[in-house]
């Protein structure tokens, strides 16, 4: 049974995992077999904006193409929030117009998110990558209706333990996202956490995928 692993910036093409390999509309890759595409908060340049968006329209069509993203908010860096939350908002809307989930970055802005979710009532499965809150925000996203994907933190935080033991089974995901640490290291430590075989663990986690990216 294969990996799933919700956000990488690295391929590997191993024929053992399933992953959704992150890529900007400014320095696309043919010929990965599933990735996501979207303007990270970070990058955002206004003057190259328009034509940033047009690539991401041209490539969510596509069935290897399984989610926009990862776009989102970060309250942490020197973006104006009105600009991040413009271009945010622009990527929703492409999302909903092809039906494709949404992969979040989100930092110190998960009010802003939640109260855009109550605007716009967003349609598309919601997930927020890296996850590293506590329980009373992970409930507050989860009560939204979001997923949740955990990964370096879940490694590398013990008081995230609780964090993950509380979210249901059908709302999470597992990543590497940029980490040395492979996939199957956050699987083990997800199934130990959880208490379940990795067999099982590897189960609950297709079937999200599977529920989500309809693949």
């Amino acid at each position: 049974m294969s990996l799933y692993n919700l956000h990488t910036h690295k391929y590997t093409n191993d024929a053992n995992t399933i992953e959704l390999v992150n890529q900007y509309p400014w320095e696309f890759v043919a010929g990965i077999p599933h990735f996501s595409i979207g303007i990270h908060p970070w990058y955002i340049e206004e003057s190259r904006l328009a034509s940033d968006l047009k690539m991401i329209e041209e490539k969510l069509p596509l069935p290897e193409c399984l989610a926009l993203g990862e776009c989102g908010l970060d309250k942490r860096i020197e973006i104006p929030m009105a600009l991040q939350t413009e271009v945010f908002e622009k990527q929703i809307t492409l999302a909903e117009k092809y039906q494709k989930p949404l992969v979040l970055h989100l930092v110190a802005a998960y009010q802003e998110l939640i109260a855009i979710h109550k605007k716009r009532n967003i349609s598309v499965p919601v997930i927020l990558h890296g996850f590293s809150k506590n329980e009373q925000t992970a409930k507050q996203l989860l009560d939204c209706g979001f997923y949740l994907s955990f990964g370096k933190y879940l490694l590398r935080n013990p008081d995230l333990a609780s964090v993950f033991q509380s979210v249901p089974n059908d709302r999470f995901f597992l990543e590497t996202d940029t980490i040395e640490e492979t996939l199957r290291e956050v699987y083990e430590k997800a199934s130990i956490v959880k208490n379940l075989k990795l067999s099982e663990l590897k189960i609950l986690v297709e079937n999200n995928w599977s529920k989500v990216f309809k693949k």
